[in-house]
């Protein structure tokens, strides 16, 4: 069984997409630490005025300290300043009325306690707009032990995995041997970034997939992995 894991992030990013696309199974490690300036509770749209960030406030209160999955919004009215900036951003691009419903059933029909299970229930739903199915696990449901990547290994092991695909920064800190030890092939991912139709100017990458929906609509799966199916490294 070829898995791969990731931290729950806001509004993902296409690269993320891709691993999953890979994998046969997901677990979404809600059990990291939560950190600062990461992607945990923010991601950017691309607007006539450039990229903005749109940031999910969280409890501050011991947060650096605590899990993932024990991170707490704080409800102040951001879901709907981030679906109106949505909605102005992407009006007029043409798959706008496609996807936008689904989008405020996320942020406004719905209030959410943990980041976590909106960071979860926004990325099945992105799923299913690509038509990417595989099992999703949280990582939380587990008895993970280690750190790094004596945890991941551990993961792997409990799991079942005959395959795991790192990320590209997996190359930092993986114990390739170890994994090969216990019969597990390491792969790790090498994204490339696609170009594709946007509004408001130059091509801008990095944004979150609501802007390659908005833009691509189904064209979106093909593109996100155009160039990709062999984008990894051992």
């Amino acid at each position: 069984m070829i898995l791969t894991a990731h931290q729950p992030v806001y509004l993902p990013w296409l690269g993320l997409f891709h691993k999953i696309f890979l994998a046969e199974q997901f677990c979404l490690f809600d059990i990291a630490q939560y950190q600062k300036r990461d992607y945990n509770n923010r991601n950017k749209i691309k607007t006539p005025n450039g990229s903005i960030w749109l940031s999910v406030p969280v409890e501050s209160k011991n947060h650096f300290e605590k899990k993932l999955c024990d991170i707490k919004i704080v409800n102040n009215g951001w879901n709907r300043k981030h679906f109106k900036s949505i909605s102005l951003a992407y009006q007029k691009s043409p798959y706008f009325k496609q996807y936008i419903e689904g989008v405020e059933a996320l942020l406004i029909s719905k209030q959410y306690t943990y980041l976590s299970d909106l960071n979860l229930e926004m990325l099945q739903f992105f799923l299913d707009c690509l038509d990417i199915r595989i099992p999703i696990v949280k990582a939380s449901d587990y008895d993970f032990q280690g750190y790094k990547s004596d945890l991941v290994l551990d993961m792997c092991v409990k799991l079942g995995a005959s395959h795991y695909i790192f990320g590209a920064q997996g190359k930092d800190y993986a114990k390739v041997e170890d994994y090969q030890a216990q019969g597990i092939s390491v792969l790790f991912q090498d994204y490339q970034h696609p170009s594709y139709s946007q509004l408001h100017g130059e091509f801008v990458p990095y944004m979150s997939i609501v802007d390659l929906l908005f833009n691509e609509g189904p064209r979106s799966k093909d593109i996100l992995i155009q160039g990709n199916l062999a984008a990894m490294s051992t």
